[in-house]
């Protein structure tokens, strides 16, 4: 019976540790989209774009929360004179976090599976006889 507890005792540690990583994910992946967004509004586009959509991903790093984030894109929306609100952006945060969800989900589940066939030189589950380098 203690061996059954501590099976699951490891096995709810590794939900948590997933469900922290693809938390960490789409946050990430929704500052992604909101530094596009605001590069848009900004007039940036190709690498400049994407350049600054990295620094709003850095820019979360600094501490838990949204705060960071958003003193840094206060900020730029300053610098460039956007006719943005941060009651604009606070709105526009929860949709973005909704697409990076949606988007984490379908990355999973598009993620090809590794099984035996794939790995080169296997003959697992490929319908291959022993020494047979065509199918059978």
């Amino acid at each position: 019976m203690a061996d059954s507890f501590s099976k699951r005792e490891k096995g709810e540690e590794r939900k948590y540790e997933l469900d922290q990583q693809q938390m960490f994910k789409a946050e990430s992946r929704r500052n992604k989209l909101l530094g596009l967004w605001l590069a848009e509004i900004f007039g940036l586009t190709g690498d400049a774009a994407d350049a600054y959509a990295k620094e709003v991903v850095v820019a979360d790093l600094d501490e838990a929360g949204i705060e960071d984030v958003m003193r840094k894109v206060m900020k730029d929306i300053e610098t460039h004179k956007a006719p943005v609100t941060e009651e604009q952006i606070r709105k526009k945060i929860p949709e973005l976090d909704s697409i990076a969800i949606e988007q984490i989900k379908t990355d999973v589940a598009l993620r090809p599976r590794i099984w035996p066939m794939a790995i080169p030189g296997s003959r697992l589950g490929m319908g291959l006889k022993q020494g047979s380098e065509s199918y059978s």
